[in-house]
C-alpha cells in the first residue's frame, strides 16, 4: 500500500510540475502575443493613423463580443446604463491614449508607464509597509525613464501613456461595477460597443477609405487575433494550471514583453537606463501583487478562478482580452482579486 501510494504521489508530483511549466509558458506566450499585437498596430499607423487603428481594434472587438455574448438589453436600470457608458468611455480612452503613446515613444516605454495604473491600485489595495517599497521602486523606474529619455523620449508620448495608465485603473474599477450589475460578460460586450461607437466617427473621418483596404483590414485582423483571441485562450488555459497569485506575478512581465516585441517587430532598442527602469517597474508590479494577495490570505488554487466578465476587456472581470489593448491580464487579476 505504502509503495503504491508513494508511486502514485510521485506521478502526481511530476504531473504538477509539467502542468506548472506549461502554465508559465502559456502566460508568457499571452504577454508576448499582446505586445506583438501592439507592435503590429504600430505598423498600421502610416496606413490608417492612430484613429483608424483604434477604430478597427474596438469595432472588431465589439462585434466579436456581441456575437459571442448576445447581451440582454432589457431589464436594466438607469444606473446600469450609466455604468456601461462610463466603462465604455474608459475603454475608448485607454485604447486611444496608449496608441497615441505608442506612435510617439518606444513600445516598451509606453507599456511600462501604462502599467503604473494597475500597479497603483495594487499598492493601495495592499497592506503593510512593503507596499510602499513597491511604490518607491515604481517611482524610481519612472525617474530613470525620464533621465534616460532626455532629448530622446517625446514628453507628449509619455503624457499619453500616463493618461492610458489612469484609464486602465478606471477600467479595472468599472469592470467590477459592471460585473456586479450585468450577468456573465454582458457588461463588457455593451461597454465595448459604446467604446466602438465613440471612436467610429473619428476613425471614419480621419482614416476614410484606408479602413477598407485589404492590407489594412488584414493587419487589423492580425492585431485582433494577437491582442485578443490568442491571449485570452492562453490565459484561460494557464489559470487551470497555475495559482492566481503566480499568474498575476507573471503578467507583471508585460513591460518586458513589450520591450522585446518593440525590438523584434519595430527595431526599437532601449537604452540600458531605460531597460533598468522597465526592470524596476516589473519588480514593483510583481511585489505589489504578492503583497496584495498575501494581505488577502493567499493564492487561489489552479482552476478555481474562471474568467469573469472582466478583463478582456480586457478587462474584464476577466473579460476576454478583446476589449482592451493591453489589458492585460494584470487587469484581470486586479479586478478579480477585488482591487476595485
Amino acid at each position: 500500500m505504502n509503495g503504491h501510494f508513494t508511486l502514485e504521489q510521485a506521478i502526481r508530483n511530476v504531473g504538477a510540475v509539467v502542468a506548472s511549466r506549461g502554465g508559465v509558458a502559456l502566460v508568457l506566450g499571452s504577454a508576448f502575443s499582446i505586445q506583438a499585437g501592439a507592435a503590429v498596430a504600430a505598423l498600421l499607423f502610416p496606413r490608417a493613423g492612430v484613429a483608424g487603428v483604434v477604430t478597427l481594434r474596438l469595432v472588431v472587438g465589439a462585434v466579436v463580443l456581441l456575437l459571442l455574448c448576445r447581451p440582454r438589453l432589457r431589464g436594466h436600470t438607469r444606473r446600469d446604463w450609466l455604468t456601461v457608458l462610463g466603462y465604455g468611455t474608459a475603454l475608448a480612452g485607454m485604447n486611444v491614449l496608449i496608441y497615441q503613446a505608442i506612435e510617439r515613444v518606444p513600445l516598451g516605454v509606453a507599456v511600462t508607464v501604462e502599467v503604473l495604473g494597475p500597479l497603483v491600485l495594487s499598492v493601495l489595495a495592499g497592506r503593510g509597509a512593503a507596499r510602499w517599497l513597491w511604490a518607491g521602486l515604481a517611482l524610481g523606474g519612472v525617474v530613470l525613464l525620464g533621465r534616460g529619455g532626455v532629448g530622446g523620449l517625446d514628453p507628449l508620448g509619455l503624457a499619453f501613456a500616463a493618461g492610458a495608465a489612469a484609464m486602465w485603473a478606471a477600467t479595472i474599477l468599472l469592470t467590477a461595477r459592471a460585473g456586479a450589475r450585468f450577468p456573465k460578460t454582458d457588461g463588457l460586450a455593451l461597454a465595448m460597443t459604446v467604446a466602438a461607437a465613440l471612436v467610429l466617427p473619428w476613425g471614419v473621418t480621419t482614416a476614410g477609405t484606408a479602413l477598407l483596404e485589404p492590407v489594412t483590414v488584414g493587419l487589423g485582423a492580425a492585431v485582433a487575433v494577437l491582442s485578443s483571441a490568442l491571449p485570452y485562450t492562453f490565459e484561460l488555459a494557464a489559470l487551470r494550471r497555475l495559482p492566481t497569485s503566480t499568474f498575476a506575478v507573471l503578467m507583471s512581465l508585460g513591460p518586458v514583453a513589450a520591450a522585446l516585441a518593440g525590438f523584434v517587430v519595430l527595431g526599437q532598442a532601449l537604452a540600458p537606463v531605460q531597460l533598468l527602469a522597465v526592470a524596476l517597474v516589473v519588480a514593483a508590479g510583481a511585489g505589489a501583487v504578492r503583497s496584495r494577495d498575501g494581505a488577502r490570505g493567499g493564492a487561489t488554487s489552479p482552476g478555481t478562478h474562471a474568467p469573469q466578465a472582466r478583463r478582456t476587456a480586457g478587462a474584464s472581470s476577466r473579460p476576454p482580452r478583446i476589449a482592451t489593448t493591453q489589458p492585460t491580464s494584470t487587469t484581470l487579476v486586479a479586478s478579480s482579486s477585488g482591487t476595485e
